[in-house]
């Protein structure tokens, strides 16, 4: 063989050598079948241990390049099989990721375009321009199997995807030989997005847990403090000393003087039955007497007729109480009848605080329970009694009843009519709670967020019990040691549609 010829051979073998090192260096790169963590399954591809998403008529799988999604380019490949595990090579498939919007800031949407590269495998590249959570959608078409939509929570600060929500399928959700289990439906919030809504977390635990019934009250007088002035005979007011409604008297001091003829008439009898020593039980002398005494004339009084030889034309009526005058019938020279009412007098030593309850709370209040009584222009100095009363009725148009608590006043700072703040604590024992603002009302439900960690939150339905101002009795639905969303869970409700999705949770 000529030297050139040998050449010639020479340079094409080295020529096929290069070409098949090349060709061996880019198929696999190129290809999608030795795509990263997947291989080759019915036709369709699948990684090992990634879960499946059953969704309406399909399974899907989702798997991110890098695993955790950066800031700049990333890439996301499906897999998409039938019920029957063979590929979905018709899918028509949309995808975003979507920044929630946040105060001021306006949701962010970034459309992924996704192209068919093997049956039942595509694929799309993103671009993130920021870091945070980017909730995933995807709607998946299908000429001859149908439709789904799956939602996934995405974000910067975690791997991979968690499934929210999915079109309900035929069958229940199906994961690898390798997967552990099913994904929680999760809500995603970075400690970024964490740190701007000003989310606070707590451990569910047992508290002693103190109800407090407010009630709007009023002091008012002590019914059973209150004394009547009337005379048994009619007369005439002379001097008066009690002259003016609110003048406190003592016991014993004189109120006004009174001219009655039958009055006179009846000192004078007494007087002419001891002149004649008729005394004796049954004598004229023990009949005036009794009649003197059964119309309010004091012992001393008659004492002092005796030592007098004389009856008065005006003789003073005595005070039988010691107290303040809340009622004035009379001026000097007024004409009375027996049984007026000349004055009223009150004992204001101890006074009633009164409220009112709703039929709700009734129950919990008892007579002799500790009460707390709180004056508007002394918040900070409560004054304390007992339930006394407990009214039998309840009003049909407030739905009500009168709660009554005693107080003492011997300083008199407690002014019937005043307006003040019934607080009656009552104490339910230790109970398993959590904060009141960390529970959601929507409707009938009561919800709240459960730290899974690694900015996971699960919304949880419970059942709720018994109240006070701070917290709520948890029945069902949390255990002890749970880590809950303590604040701001509002803003996390209203960002992931939590009203609009609560039935599925």
């Amino acid at each position: 063989m000529k030297p050139s010829n040998k050449i010639r051979l020479l340079t094409l073998v080295i020529s096929v050598l290069v070409l098949s090192v090349i060709g061996f260096i880019w198929l696999p790169r190129s290809g999608v079948g030795t795509h990263t963590g997947l291989r080759s399954h019915a036709g369709a591809w699948e990684r090992d241990d990634a879960p499946v998403y059953p969704a309406g008529p399909f399974n899907v799988q989702v798997e991110l390049e890098p695993e955790k999604p950066r800031i700049g380019n990333n890439q996301i490949t499906l897999s998409i099989r039938d019920k029957d595990n063979l590929p979905v090579t018709d899918a028509a498939i949309q995808a975003v990721a979507e920044m929630p919007a946040m105060g001021a800031m306006a949701a962010m949407p970034i459309p992924i375009e996704i192209e068919s590269v093997q049956p039942g495998l595509y694929r799309g590249r993103f671009e993130l321009p920021m870091k945070g959570a980017w909730p995933l959608t995807l709607t998946i078409g299908s000429g001859t199997k149908g439709q789904a939509r799956l939602t996934f929570d995405m974000g910067t600060s975690r791997k991979g995807v968690a499934l929210t929500q999915a079109t309900p399928g035929d069958s229940a959700p199906q994961v690898n030989a390798k997967t552990t289990g099913t994904q929680p439906a999760t809500i995603t919030v970075d400690a970024y997005r964490r740190q701007l809504i000003g989310v606070t977390t707590g451990k569910v635990v047992y508290r002693h847990i103190i109800k407090t019934i407010h009630s709007a009250a009023q002091i008012t007088l002590d019914e059973t403090r209150l004394t009547d002035i009337s005379l048994k005979f009619d007369g005439w007011i002379g001097q008066l000393g009690a002259d003016y409604v609110g003048k406190s008297v003592t016991k014993g001091q004189a109120l006004f003087t009174v001219y009655s003829p039958e009055l006179v008439s009846t000192q004078d009898e007494y007087l002419d039955s001891l002149r004649r020593n008729r005394t004796g039980p049954g004598s004229l002398t023990a009949a005036a007497y009794r009649r003197l005494t059964l119309w309010g004339i004091a012992t001393a009084q008659i004492r002092a007729l005796e030592r007098r030889g004389q009856a008065a034309e005006y003789v003073p009526i005595l005070s039988p109480v010691t107290g303040t005058i809340i009622e004035k019938h009379i001026v000097p020279g007024t004409a009375f009848k027996a049984s007026a009412l000349l004055l009223r007098i009150a004992d204001l030593s101890t006074v009633w605080v009164e409220g009112r309850v709703y039929e709700s709370e009734l129950p919990w209040v008892k007579l002799g329970m500790k009460a707390e009584a709180v004056l508007e222009d002394a918040p900070d100095s409560p004054l304390f009694g007992k339930v006394t009363f407990i009214e039998p009725t309840v009003d049909n148009k407030t739905r009500t009843a009168r709660v009554r608590v005693e107080l003492p006043n011997p300083d008199g700072m407690l002014r019937p009519d005043r307006y003040a703040r019934l607080n009656l604590r009552i104490d339910l024992g230790k109970r398993l709670a959590v904060p009141e603002q960390a529970v959601i009302y929507a409707g009938e439900s009561r919800v709240v967020f459960v730290d899974l960690g690694g900015g996971r939150l699960l919304p949880k339905k419970i059942k709720t019990g018994l109240r006070n101002d701070d917290f709520i009795e948890v029945l069902d639905g949390l255990a002890e040691g749970d880590v809950i969303v303590t604040s701001g869970n509002f803003l996390i409700a209203s960002e992931s549609k939590l009203k609009s999705g609560l039935e599925q949770w």
